[in-house]
């Protein structure tokens, strides 16, 4: 039983199946773990009386945790790398806001779409996390660490569509109102375009969920070569699926387009850029470089960035120009794995 793995219902469901009682003693135990990561079941009033029960759900508790092994710091933006129960390590980034945090949180130990831009997917696919080392990661900053935890997005190692059920599942368990309490709306889910799953998130109605494309290039040939699986799910099957997206009032999509010298970045693509976003409701960030270790590309000098930013504002699209937060530690976009 992995607290970091069940819903607040869940949790009551298995101690009505496993143990034959109703929601006390499952409600002190989801309140004490992640109030304050109290397992100590001897210390909580609830089962005081019920020796048996105790000793019952202590002997089935299994909530292992990944080993905190390292952590960098820049400019307030911290990495953590995890070492997890077999040995492998993924990273977590916190990025600091005005009040609050963000945390981009990893889904897989590599990654099997292989974009050629990305030190994740350099590594190729190792495996995927389950939806407890998911959780995990959140749990470590906003329970374990104290820090005030607002945003969460499955923008780290590892593509999240990928591993459809755990992400979903590790959705469930975040947003739950007695645990983490992330609302489905401070929560990003980016993908590289696989059509098909980006339907199957769609088919769940979750219109506050926040959906972010790694799009990089307009034309299919050109992202053919920056990311394989344009071969599979080529821009106007994409641009199908983004379109059906379920979308609460006032939300966009968010697109992403990371700017590499003479390879995206020159401004004959503003016009196709702009042909594709067109009827869809979304939100620009035009991203410069970050180099991976290794890398062939390199980002833009700051006057073409600047001009690839005010072609795409003449043409009436919603633009925002991203800093490269963390590059100094590889804890900025397409960086981890390293």
């Amino acid at each position: 039983m992995n607290l970091l793995d069940l819903t607040y219902q869940q949790l009551v469901d298995q101690f009505r199946q496993e143990y034959q009682r109703g929601a006390f003693h499952a409600t002190a135990l989801y309140r004490a773990f992640y109030g304050g990561a109290n397992l100590e079941l001897a210390q909580l009033p609830e089962f005081s009386g019920a020796p048996g029960l105790l000793r019952q759900v202590h002997s089935d508790l299994a909530v292992t945790r990944p080993t905190l092994v390292a952590e960098t710091k820049e400019d307030g933006v911290a990495k953590l790398v995890f070492q997890l129960q077999d040995g492998h390590s993924i990273e977590t980034v916190i990025v600091p806001m005005t009040n609050h945090a963000t945390v981009c949180i990893s889904c897989q130990v590599g990654c099997r779409m292989g974009c050629r831009f990305c030190q994740t997917g350099q590594l190729g696919w190792i495996r995927n996390l389950g939806a407890d080392e998911i959780v995990a990661q959140v749990y470590a900053v906003k329970v374990t660490k104290g820090i005030d935890v607002r945003n969460v997005v499955f923008m780290g190692m590892g593509e999240p569509l990928d591993n459809f059920d755990a992400v979903v599942q590790a959705i469930r368990v975040l947003e739950d109102q007695r645990g983490l309490d992330i609302a489905k709306r401070h929560i990003t889910i980016s993908t590289c375009g696989l059509a098909d799953q980006i339907q199957n998130l769609a088919a769940l109605d979750w219109p506050q969920l926040k959906l972010a494309l790694s799009l990089n290039a307009p034309d299919d040939a050109l992202r053919s070569e920056l990311m394989p699986i344009n071969r599979k799910f080529p821009l106007h099957t994409l641009k199908k699926a983004l379109s059906a997206f379920p979308l609460a009032r006032g939300n966009a999509l968010f697109i992403e387009y990371i700017l590499i010298k003479g390879v995206n970045d020159d401004p004959r693509y503003v016009r196709p850029l702009a042909d594709f976003l067109k009827d869809l409701p979304v939100k620009l960030n035009l991203i410069p470089y970050n180099p991976r270790k290794q890398s062939p590309f390199q980002a833009p000098a700051e006057e073409d960035i600047h001009r690839f930013h005010q072609a795409l504002i003449d043409r009436g699209i919603f633009v925002r120009l991203r800093s490269a937060k963390g590059a100094g530690i590889r804890a900025a976009c397409g960086q981890l794995g390293g």
